[in-house]
């Protein structure tokens, strides 16, 4: 039977990382489970940080449904199979502390460990298993793109607020008769750029799985200009890149083999130059930026986020370790995480957009491709 349980959440925050922690304290309480919670992600299990977490009256995961952010902290950057330690001598060297972890989870009595995060996240919860330890995942990111799951929790709010965005840039761009350009996140899939372009009415939507042609934007948007619509509406995904070129890398961070070391950033701005020198008329980019990461999750995340947590304290009482809680069909339901992982099969080797990354990105038959060309939102191809 299940005595002791433990939660971390892991990687970029989003609305709903506090649903789903209420969700899988209240059903542990409910079943005499005691429920704890690393600090900062893995970091907080390497560490072996964690508080008891409770939703008693005064307990620390009472009354925080609505609130954004996650009361144990997150980290974006702690790969535990291939840690950035400092040596004696300063140098920088990068080390498998995973055993470690492994020590931590056993002599702290844990019998599960409930894993919040995006596909990075529940790489390592997979390699966790394959040492012994009983691990469940929850699928969580605003990018959308974990695979084996139709959505991920954090994803509708990031949508939500995106949306709201281009409402306030239509009427800016009607006003002065301007090309509004909102680059939003993502990664390398366009979730959030093609779902948000479509509940905002944008008149454009480039996504990384469409490599765009520039010439084919500015064509839509001159046709507009001549049948007396003086400005447009442009969704750029972080990822979107050009038929000629490549992703545009920001910059570059040093956390080590296995982790996507890519910041993505500045396709907006390059997208709005180009469509203002083409098309004549002016263009400005906004760049939305962590915005879609904060503040209070959407009705529709927080129900999501208590399906998955509830779900998931479920799993852990019937045994059903090394899995991920998932949507599939509309219902709640699992997979295995090694079938998340795909052909990710190296330990250690966390994420990233590699061949073997089982990213979920946007495929040309779903229902929002579709959607998006029936009504005349230009993809960029």
């Amino acid at each position: 039977m299940l005595k002791k349980v433990a939660i971390l959440a892991n990687g970029g925050d989003v609305a709903g990382f506090n649903a789903v922690i209420r969700g899988i304290v209240k059903t542990a309480e409910n079943n005499g489970v005691e429920c704890y919670g690393f600090i900062d992600g893995y970091n907080g299990l390497l560490k072996n940080e964690y508080i008891k977490l409770s939703t008693a009256e005064d307990g620390n995961a009472e009354g925080i449904l609505p609130k954004g952010g996650s009361i144990i902290g997150s980290s974006t950057n702690a790969n535990v199979f291939n840690y950035k330690v400092i040596n004696e001598n300063g140098n920088i060297e990068y080390k498998d502390l995973s055993d470690r972890c492994v020590e931590n989870i056993k002599n702290n009595g844990f019998d599960c460990l409930f894993t919040l995060g995006g596909d990075g996240t529940q790489k390592s919860a997979r390699d966790f298993s394959t040492k012994g330890i009983n691990v469940i995942g929850v699928p969580k990111t605003i990018d959308n793109d974990v695979a084996c799951t139709e959505i991920t929790f954090g994803y509708n709010t990031a949508v939500s607020v995106a949306m709201e965005a281009i409402d306030r840039l239509h009427t800016t761009g009607e006003t002065h008769h301007r090309i509004m350009v909102l680059e939003v996140m993502g990664r390398y899939a366009g979730w959030i750029a093609l779902e948000a372009a479509i509940a905002g009415g944008a008149d454009v939507a480039l996504i990384p799985e469409i490599p765009y042609d520039i010439k084919r934007v500015a064509e839509k948007i001159i046709n507009r200009r001549k049948r007396g619509k003086n400005f447009s509406v442009v969704v750029v995904a972080e990822g979107a890149k050009a038929t000629d070129g490549d992703i545009i890398v920001e910059g570059l961070r040093d956390n080590g083999k296995g982790v996507d070391n890519t910041k993505l950033g500045g396709v907006g701005p390059l997208v709005a130059k180009q469509l203002e020198e083409l098309t004549g008329l002016e263009a400005r980019n906004t760049t939305l930026g962590y915005m879609q990461r904060g503040g209070t999750p959407t009705a529709f995340d927080r129900v999501l986020s208590t399906k998955y947590g509830t779900a998931a304290m479920r799993l852990a009482i019937e045994g059903k370790f090394g899995n991920l809680v998932v949507i599939k069909n509309g219902r709640v339901d699992y997979a295995s995480l090694e079938d998340v992982v795909g052909q990710n099969k190296e330990i250690g080797a966390v994420s990233g957009n590699t061949l073997e990354s089982n990213l979920r990105k946007v495929t040309m038959d779903d229902d929002l491709v579709k959607t998006a060309r029936s009504i005349g939102i230009n993809l960029g191809d």
